[in-house]
């Protein structure tokens, strides 16, 4: 089953999670979701195996991770709030 989510509603959907988690767990635990950003969509899981993180302590943990391997582009325009994205 393929699960796809707003990225704005990111931080909620990894609050679901036992942490810690390893890297590879959390790559494989989400390779079936898709996150839908603002400009596009990505599979979660590629984006987490991309962190240099090998444990993820809490969901704030992969949320920082994210935003670092993810383009600027992809969370809204540079200096807008983000909005519906």
């Amino acid at each position: 089953m393929v699960r796809e989510i707003q990225f704005r509603n990111i931080s909620t959907f990894l609050n679901d999670i036992n942490y810690p988690l390893a890297q590879s767990a959390a790559a494989e635990e989400f390779s079936d979701v898709t996150l839908v950003l603002s400009d596009g969509k990505a599979n979660l899981g590629k984006l987490i195996s991309e962190t240099p993180n090998e444990t993820f302590e809490s969901a704030r943990d992969i949320e920082t991770a994210l935003h670092n391997v993810l383009p600027r582009r992809a969370v809204g325009e540079p200096y807008q709030s983000e909005g519906d994205a």
